[in-house]
């Protein structure tokens, strides 16, 4: 006795094309997932590579991913900016970013200096004096952090006083503010167990990190496997028991 019924054409077409799409789209979360962890990598390596002059960002793109700069100047003290609540820490904080002159450039570099941890209060933490003469530093030269969704517009416009808060950081809308231009990227500084300031930067890659791709991918191939077991359960006959008369 049969146990398999046959199948339409439109059963098998609808079955085989989206065991396909499931699959595909499974393998490119994979694929972006390897993007990801690869980008994660080269930052982390990135800490311990030699020092460059900075003059060579200026001149040209940079060829290295994260290259490590070192760069001369003067901190703008007076025009310092807090990004509120980073996404790498839990407890609430901000990360400071200074703005830096380069002898004879026009352009500014934003220079990040570093978590500080919330105070337990809605006030921001009190921030360290900064070096008021040229300065020396060094740190990897990075984008800027994603801004996520732009909600209440520009709020630097609307601050008057300094240091300026911001939900997310928007290098033209600091332009703005400045009143010059800014370099497209920001300059991390190296971790220095001296300063009062956290320096774990984190590579942001967005709310997708290399795990949940993963975790994306694995339900894709599940869906995959679903579409499969529901056509052969939809096509299979179930056994007939004989009933023998007594």
């Amino acid at each position: 006795m049969k146990t398999w019924r046959r199948p339409s054409w439109f059963a098998l077409l609808l079955t085989a094309a989206g065991m396909l799409l499931f699959v595909r789209l499974g393998c490119w979360q994979l694929h972006r997932a390897d993007e990801k962890q690869q980008l994660l990598d080269r930052y982390a390596q990135a800490a311990q590579a030699p020092v460059q002059p900075f003059a060579a960002a200026a001149a040209r793109r940079p060829a290295a991913a994260f290259p490590r700069y070192e760069v001369r100047g003067r901190y703008l003290a007076d025009r310092i900016y807090l990004l509120d609540n980073p996404r790498h820490d839990a407890r609430g904080g901000v990360e400071v970013y200074v703005p830096l002159r380069r002898d004879g450039d026009d352009a500014l570099l934003l220079v990040d200096q570093g978590f500080l941890p919330g105070n337990g209060s809605d006030q921001p933490p009190q921030l360290p004096a900064l070096e008021r003469g040229p300065v020396q530093l060094h740190g990897l030269y990075v984008p800027p952090p994603g801004v996520g969704y732009r909600m209440g517009g520009n709020a630097l416009r609307r601050q008057t006083r300094w240091p300026k808060t911001t939900v997310y950081l928007d290098l033209p809308q600091l332009a703005a503010d400045l009143g010059t231009s800014v370099y497209p990227r920001v300059l991390a500084l190296d971790a220095d167990r001296g300063s009062i300031y956290q320096r774990q930067h984190v590579l942001d890659v967005g709310s997708m990190p290399p795990a949940r791709h993963r975790a994306y991918a694995f339900q894709w191939f599940t869906f995959a496997v679903a579409a499969l077991v529901i056509f052969v359960l939809r096509h299979r006959k179930p056994r007939s028991r004989d009933v023998s008369q007594p």
